[in-house]
């Protein structure tokens, strides 16, 4: 009887502790704030002779994107991204529609007040196992900067600047 109160006060102790730091730490980051980062309009150089421009708008507790694509002044994709946020789950869910691929769903969130991670919305539970993920993190106001994962290897990096 004496070592099943033991392991309990253990346990209870071990768990409220947890607790206690976790408040102390102020882990909890407030994604429907931190979105607004992206609210602006971006170009971001994606490949060589390759730009890529988006329009940020906020819609309610969201976002919606206008994007385009273009090689030597030509258009290569164009498109629209509806940015969900879910609080079932404390993640954006990212609706994507274009004019040259299928449509598609992927999940964003914040990891610190200057970082976000997007990975398709299978894998939202487990990025790191996930095909790709992309790695978002915000230099200064005006410029942030995303890796392109596949098979967790970095495949591409792109810089993005605020258009004024």
């Amino acid at each position: 009887m004496k070592k099943i109160y033991i392991t309990a006060m253990i346990s209870v102790s071990l768990l409220i502790l947890s607790d206690r730091m976790e408040a102390q730490a102020g882990t909890k980051l407030n994604q429907v704030e931190l979105i607004k980062l992206f609210i602006s309009n971006w170009s971001g150089e994606v490949c060589k002779d390759t730009t890529a421009f988006w329009e940020i708008k906020s819609n309610g507790t969201g976002l919606e994107c206008h994007f385009k694509y273009v090689t030597k002044d030509k258009m290569i994709m164009e498109g629209n991204q509806i940015w969900s946020y879910d609080p079932k789950v404390d993640k954006f869910i990212l609706s994507s529609a274009t004019n040259s691929m299928d449509a598609g769903s992927s999940s964003l969130w914040f990891t610190s007040k200057d970082k976000c991670l997007i990975t398709s919305l299978s894998d939202i539970s487990n990025p790191d196992k996930g095909s790709f993920k992309i790695e978002t993190e915000f230099k200064s106001p005006d410029m942030f900067v995303q890796k392109m994962i596949v098979n967790n290897k970095i495949v591409n990096t792109s810089a993005y600047n605020r258009v004024k």
